[in-house]
């Protein structure tokens, strides 16, 4: 079980790491300032989903920090609170660790608008947007979600299967 988590939580670095190296070559130049798609955070979604809502709250406190700190460093802070806080409101969201796909998918959907809202929520408040909220949408958080929820669609099948295994194997422990 322990060696599970070990695995999945260098799975989210591996990702974290894909975002900042491989997923620019792929996106074409045109949408360069448009998209940038965080794998990290469908991932932790997952998470707050399959396994429980703090896990996904401090899995998005900490993978947040690292965004700010390594690609966005205009403000520190805002995607550590906007990762972890909507990471947390969607674990509360799903009652059951049993979501099926329609379902997960709907998360990650109001989870990718949820995330790109707090964001721009963020840096209008302190003055670094000075666009629309429907600007913003229309240009950075509609692609974003589009390309996230195409990532999650590609990692449903391993990555639940993998959780499952985790919550399988920590139910008998725990009643002991």
């Amino acid at each position: 079980m322990i060696k599970r988590k070990y695995v999945l939580i260098l799975l989210l670095f591996v990702l974290f790491i894909m975002e900042g190296t491989i997923v620019p070559w792929l996106v074409p130049s045109s949408w360069e300032t448009r998209i940038t798609p965080h794998f990290v955070y469908i991932a932790i979604i997952f998470f707050s989903v399959y396994e429980n809502r703090h896990t996904g709250l401090v899995l998005g406190l900490v993978f947040g920090l690292l965004h700010d700190v390594v690609y966005y460093g205009s403000m520190i802070g805002a995607y550590s609170f906007a990762m972890g806080l909507s990471c947390y409101l969607l674990g509360l969201l799903s009652r059951s660790r049993q979501a099926p796909l329609p379902l997960l998918m709907i998360f990650v959907l109001l989870g990718s608008l949820l995330l790109e809202t707090i964001l721009y929520g963020n840096y209008k408040l302190f003055g670094l947007l000075h666009e629309p909220l429907s600007w913003a949408m229309l240009h950075h958080g509609i692609p974003n979600t589009l390309v996230q929820f195409v990532f999650a669609l590609a990692i449903y099948v391993p990555l639940r299967k993998q959780l499952e295994i985790i919550t399988k194997r920590r139910k008998p422990d725990e009643k002991s």
